[in-house]
């Protein structure tokens, strides 16, 4: 069982050693602890030792992630293609992906399908009949699991309550009769359910019951006869600094009560849990300017590089590195892009930055570099992965010729035709 604190805040970060990385590798940087990733995952599967622990690897795809997780003996869960190539470059053996559909594009289930005739242990989840279909069609007759939608939600916003949205998953009144027919087609393994994300201790017991009717469901379609059931993940972090961190342990006998005895294995698949707290990202102050409204301190960073407070109105801690025992005072957080929806913070009591001031943004592990993007033209910042006293920069800085790229390489080019 891992000791590990079960919530790393900004303030235990060395901020010395993230002085030395903003020095050394410039801003906006995205400062990755591996270690604490793998904690995270043991004090995670500690708190469910009868299950399957997968990782989710949507939540950070990186590969010093990918490779810490299968190291620490996770299997993955990928939801695209590209997790799925991106898992297996990392080390993982095939036959232990679980590949997640939804609304996959052609080249995806070919990709999958391909990928199963040579590791026949792959299992493909359908969150549509049609995916079956479509699976069929392409002579796969391997190993597939049904993901229910239970019509049930929970999480921290509404865009992340996969649970009651149509997009995901099979009714939960058709499963029965689905499965019955897809047990003459494929090989059914288990049930698949993800009821939503960023869960906090005030939704355990909603989550804990809406994981019970996937139980319950999973009964009436003979969980006997199933491999698994897979429940998904949710579990969340704090975000702000007041909140509590969830006790796992805790909420493992809360999920355990509620889903009763099945025969088949119980699977989890965390993202943010493991991810979220592991990693950080630096930005240098610019601007101060002072208006009636509000002070409003400019950095490096943006939406491009953090998009999740513009896209979700999510919260992120923010803490002056160079400075945190300066007075706080209320001030507004935003980047370069010229958009209103650029913003961090608003009045938002921080130690009161200056100019070249580093501050550093937390809980940027899940959602952050993978939602990153090239917004305004800007180059994607590098990731370094600290060990000890060490750091190595597990992806470079993108350069304005890796944005353009994909236009100077072009069929249709003028430098190509020229040639």
């Amino acid at each position: 069982m891992s000791h590990s604190p079960p919530v790393r805040r900004l303030a235990d970060w060395d901020h010395t050693q993230l002085l030395d990385l903003a020095a050394e590798h410039d801003t906006p940087l995205y400062v990755l602890d591996p270690d604490r990733v793998a904690e995270n995952y043991r004090r995670f599967s500690a708190a469910f030792p009868d299950a399957d622990v997968m990782y989710a690897a949507k939540a950070h795809t990186g590969r010093a992630v990918l490779s810490t997780l299968l190291e620490a003996g996770a299997d993955i869960e990928c939801a695209a293609r590209g997790e799925l190539q991106r898992a297996t470059e990392a080390g993982a053996d095939p036959n232990t992906l679980q590949y997640t559909a939804v609304n996959p594009p052609d080249a995806d289930l070919d990709y999958a399908v391909e990928l199963a005739g040579d590791n026949p242990g792959l299992t493909i989840t359908g969150g549509a009949e049609d995916t079956f279909d479509r699976l069929e069609a392409r002579g796969y007759d391997g190993r597939v699991a049904i993901r229910i939608n239970p019509g049930i939600g929970t999480g921290h916003h509404e865009k992340v309550a996969t649970g009651k949205d149509a997009k995901f998953g099979i009714p939960a009144e058709r499963v029965p009769d689905l499965a019955d027919e897809l047990r003459d087609r494929f090989d059914l393994v288990g049930l698949h359910a993800h009821v939503g994300s960023g869960v906090l201790t005030d939704e355990v017991e909603k989550h804990a019951q809406a994981l019970g009717t996937v139980a319950d469901l999973a009964r009436e379609v003979g969980d006997d006869s199933l491999e698994f059931v897979d429940f998904g993940g949710g579990f969340g972090v704090p975000y702000h600094e007041d909140e509590p961190p969830l006790d796992i342990e805790a909420v493992a006998e809360t999920v355990r009560e509620a889903v009763g005895d099945l025969d088949a294995t119980l699977k989890f698949e965390p993202g943010r849990y493991v991810v979220a707290d592991a990693e950080v990202i630096l930005t240098t102050v610019n601007t101060i300017k002072e208006t009636q409204a509000a002070t409003v301190v400019g950095v490096d960073a943006s939406l491009s590089t953090l998009i999740r407070p513009a896209m979700f109105d999510s919260y992120h801690p923010i803490r002056s590195v160079s400075a945190p025992d300066r007075a706080d005072e209320p001030v507004s957080v935003g980047g370069p892009c010229c958009t209103s929806a650029d913003v961090f913070a608003t009045d938002r009591p921080i130690a009161r930055p200056e100019r070249d001031d580093i501050l550093a943004i937390g809980n940027a592990g899940a959602y952050g570099y993978e939602l990153a993007n090239n917004f305004h033209s800007q180059p994607r910042p590098a990731e370094v992965a600290i060990d000890g006293d060490d750091a190595r920069v597990v992806r470079r800085r993108e350069r304005m010729a890796d944005v353009t790229r994909v236009e100077d390489e072009a069929p249709g080019a003028p430098d190509a035709e020229r040639e």
